[in-house]
């Protein structure tokens, strides 16, 4: 994969200066933000948010340099940074944007903290933010949510580890079973609503000359989705969370079945998927070489604004027990943070506060239609068919989940699921070796 020439950069910060610099349920989510849902916590270690409190302002004028680290490498969103930080337009600070390859800066972010940050960087709600709060590795910005505004209660909790608020939520979007409706017309398709509705389905695709499920795991977070949408349909989200967690076993039969099932729908699987990437699997469902792709709302990135973008819709995964249903769905929230010992304090804090309005938020779901804001000041009058559809869609969920790397431990991601998951699409027929595998490096990650 190319890698642009910033992350030279990325890659000597991320480096510690010294030997001293390593040392180291259910939750109500955006009912009061996009008109109601719920988000269940990953683990039980977000404390209730209360009101005020928090960081100290930091002494001295905002002015100087500002580094910002972001992961929005692909060309939409990098541009969409570019105009926020453009718009941001304090004339006593010269904000300097560090842009590193998204799967770069995911792999590398613990050695990123522990090393030299950017004084605010692109993260993610979840797991990951409450993980580096607590290895003290991030900044406490519950000052700056002193002034913010438009954000409810749960998205507050959302951005809260032990009291204090680490993260400003930006945008969300949520993952389902994306398709084209003038491919689908045209066809005489419907949404199937069962499981086995989806494999009839599929399989009329396949008789017809299509790809039915588009699929890509060059990169090795995409197949994650998939699992995490079967996790729920099959286990349920409170099971779901907790696997996430370390407090349930991958060798247990619930997760067996869930590859189990898997394997069933794996020969409708757009081929060679470790050898593509989303964007070229999203590629064929632009091209209409495809008639379905379990992906974010973000794939509409590789969708020609207009009228090829308001070809795209989505419905939710299907049943697979009727006693669980659809109810769980999973919308990562994006958003930012603060190093632990960021170089401009003041300028820093004073920028995220601006990242908190819905002014910033407004330039971001203009630019990019395959996201939504997060907060509810937002303007909304301007979004596409297939934004309004999706702030129904996370609205309406009863629970919602962050994602599977964003749920879990950023060492037990990358270092053991990534490569379980490639290894199960390559080999998916020892599911129980498999699961065996994950489960005793889970049992080592998390008793650590």
């Amino acid at each position: 994969m190319s890698r642009p020439a910033t992350e030279a950069q990325f890659l000597a910060r991320m480096m510690p200066p010294s030997a001293a610099a390593t040392g180291l349920s259910r939750r109500a989510m955006l009912r009061g933000t996009l008109g109601g849902a719920a988000l269940l916590g990953a683990t039980g270690l977000l404390a209730a948010c209360g009101g005020g409190g928090g960081a100290a302002a930091p002494a001295g004028p905002a002015t100087g340099t500002l580094t910002f680290g972001s992961n929005a490498s692909d060309a939409v969103p990098k541009e969409v940074y570019a105009q926020v930080v453009k718009a941001f337009g304090d004339p006593a600070i010269q904000v300097k944007t560090n842009t590193v390859d998204h799967n770069t800066f995911q792999e590398q972010i613990t050695n990123y903290l522990q090393g030299q940050p950017d004084d605010v960087f692109t993260w993610f709600a979840g797991y990951r933010m409450q993980f580096f709060a607590q290895q003290g590795l991030v900044g406490d910005i519950s000052d700056v949510w002193q002034n913010v505004q438009g954000m409810s209660d749960a998205i507050k909790t959302a951005s809260t580890a032990d009291g204090k608020q680490y993260f400003v939520p930006y945008t969300t979007y949520p993952w389902a079973v994306y398709y084209r409706p003038s491919v689908w017309a045209q066809k005489g398709y419907t949404a199937p609503k069962t499981l086995d509705e989806f494999v009839a389905l599929a399989t009329k695709m396949q008789a017809d000359g299509l790809v039915p499920i588009a699929f890509a795991d060059k990169d090795g977070w995409p197949a994650m989705g998939t699992f995490d949408q079967l996790n729920l349909r099959i286990n349920g989200y409170d099971f779901h969370v907790n696997l996430m967690a370390g407090k349930e076993a991958w060798d247990s039969q619930q997760v067996r079945t869930v590859f189990d099932t898997w394997k069933r729908l794996l020969p409708f699987h757009q081929t060679d998927s470790l050898g593509r990437t989303w964007q070229e699997a999203a590629q064929t469902l632009q091209q209409k070489k495809a008639g379905m792709y379990v992906l974010g709302m973000f794939l509409g990135q590789q969708f020609d604004k207009g009228a090829d973008q308001d070809d795209l819709d989505f419905f939710p995964f299907p049943e697979v027990d009727s006693r669980i249903g659809t109810g769980a769905i999973e919308a990562p929230i994006d958003g930012f943070m603060m190093a632990a010992n960021p170089k401009n304090e003041a300028a820093a804090k004073k920028f995220l506060g601006y990242l908190a309005t819905a002014q910033a938020e407004n330039i971001s779901t203009k630019a990019d239609t395959s996201t939504i804001a997060a907060g509810s000041l937002a303007d909304t009058a301007g979004y596409t068919k297939l934004q309004k559809k999706a702030v129904d869609f996370v609205a309406n969920g009863k629970q919602i989940s962050q994602f599977l790397d964003r749920d879990t431990r950023p060492d037990f991601a990358s270092t053991v699921m990534i490569p379980a998951l490639q290894q199960f699409i390559k080999t998916p027929d020892d599911i129980a070796g498999l699961t065996t595998s994950i489960q005793n490096q889970a049992k080592t990650i998390f008793t650590t």
